[in-house]
């Protein structure tokens, strides 16, 4: 990743973010098999004469005016991490926004919610001359076909992103 990446600060300056793989740090393993000082990224992998062996880490570091954060953990700490920021993304993306938006029946794109009782979701528009054909799904999971003018205005809940 690079500063590249959309991730600011509290003050709205990027914070370029460099991930590393397979970096090793060396397991301390005690009696309970893992250390018990280490973060809960499960135990640490011995050798079969007992020896610790490097377990693999992932290093991510945020480099900011203010100074460097460093930090490391297992893959599956990674993974879990990158769950929850997904779970995070979608959680925004479908938030309802501030206040409906009105688009012609032309502009429809996939994904977009019109406003109103209930759930309705664009699965497919298709424009054919001055008229186009939306099809809608419903939040029980019907879909069917509505024909509108191109310049109908539709009522929109939420819009997904153009590069969605």
């Amino acid at each position: 990743m690079s500063s590249g990446t959309g991730i600011t600060d509290a003050d709205g300056r990027p914070v370029p973010i460099t991930v590393t793989v397979d970096e090793h740090v060396p397991a301390t393993v005690t009696a309970g098999g893992t250390d018990p000082t280490a973060p809960d990224d499960g135990p640490a992998s011995t050798a079969p004469d007992g020896d610790p062996t490097p377990a693999p880490r992932i290093g991510i570091r945020l480099t900011h005016p203010a100074g460097e954060l460093v930090w490391s953990c297992a893959p599956e700490a990674a993974r879990r991490l990158a769950a929850e920021l997904l779970r995070a993304a979608e959680e925004a993306e479908n938030a309802p926004a501030g206040r409906p938006v009105t688009v012609g029946a032309g502009e429809l794109r996939r994904g977009d919610v019109r406003d109103g009782d209930r759930a309705m979701t664009v699965e497919s528009a298709r424009t054919d001359g001055s008229t186009v054909h939306v099809t809608w799904k419903s939040g029980a999971g019907r879909s069917w076909t509505q024909a509108y003018a191109a310049d109908a205005a539709i009522t929109l809940k939420r819009r997904l992103t153009e590069g969605r």
